[in-house]
């Protein structure tokens, strides 16, 4: 009868220590899970963030061009391409190095708009500018001195105007995903097991005045989840701005326009599928132009 006592004790000992060591593990795996919802709720609004200042950014654009009395190419050209970036930060899955990717691009985006709106400051206050000189040479043609005056600031704005219009601009891009055969045929695909590598092609538009010689630009391929494809390599400009790139391509410019194409090979394994973005930047890390593509 003693014996069998002893038993039950033993046996409830055990079934407190079981019980213990469950609502430990119970307490754990919701600790787990109520860290990983934070970081995920975390990501999501900081992702927020992003789209919001893109968002920002985009409606600036918009109220300028409308404020422009002519279309201005360039201001069109940065609004759609943060439209672009809007559409890839929305689709991509958030995680830490992606979006703290995209805060970088919109510093740099920040950066590029407030140029922009220099550029059509300036523009406008030189027509003002010039149409004030212009009426005061009929009315007020004895006056020298005011001619002079009105005479070096056109040369100075001359020499702006020069020193902006040398700097090469893409006419088009285009990207294509390449399959190459067994016969050495390149085909085209829109499968990313299929593909083999990518055809980045791009038209730098004729520029009279820009200095003819050897150039290069920059390709940056951006994969589904933001990294880099391709060589990875590092260009750093004089004022410190960095970019790293897939590839950097050398041509020959000789003020014509001027189709290049250049190839992105494949990484160590299959591309994956998703949405892709390639940006073309010039040697001194302007973005030229953005496209964007998906592989099934």
């Amino acid at each position: 009868m003693t014996e069998t006592k002893n038993n039950n004790n033993g046996l409830k000992v055990i079934a407190g220590l079981l019980g213990v060591v469950l609502l430990g593990t119970i307490i754990y795996t919701v600790s787990l899970y109520q860290d990983k919802k934070a970081t995920a709720e975390a990501l999501t609004q900081e992702k927020e963030l992003v789209v919001e200042d893109l968002n920002n950014l985009k409606s600036e654009y918009d109220k300028a061009i409308l404020e422009s009395n002519a279309t201005n190419e360039e201001l069109v050209a940065a609004r759609d391409n943060i439209a672009k970036y809007i559409d890839s930060v929305s689709s991509m899955k958030a995680d830490i190095a992606t979006l703290s990717r995209y805060r970088r691009q919109v510093s740099v985006l920040k950066a590029e708009r407030e140029e922009l709106l220099k550029q059509v400051d300036s523009l406008t206050q030189s027509n003002s500018l010039l149409a004030m000189q212009r009426d005061s040479t009929f009315a007020e043609l004895e006056q020298q001195t005011v001619f002079n005056d009105s005479l070096i600031i056109q040369n100075t704005q001359l020499a702006d105007a020069v020193e902006k219009g040398s700097a090469l601009n893409l006419s088009t891009i285009s990207v294509d995903a390449i399959k190459e055969r067994n016969s050495g045929k390149l085909v085209s695909t829109s499968r990313a097991r299929a593909t083999d590598k990518f055809k980045v092609c791009f038209t730098i538009a004729d520029n009279v005045i820009a200095e003819a010689g050897d150039r290069e630009f920059y390709i940056e391929v951006l994969g589904p989840q933001g990294n880099v494809l391709g060589e990875g390599l590092t260009k750093t400009t004089e004022d410190g701005s960095s970019l790293t790139y897939s590839k950097g391509t050398n041509f020959y410019y000789e003020n014509d326009a001027l189709d290049v194409c250049d190839y992105i090979n494949k990484p160590s394994g299959d591309f994956q599928d998703g949405n892709y973005m390639v940006n073309v930047y010039d040697n001194k890390l302007k973005l030229l132009g953005t496209s964007s593509f998906e592989l099934k």
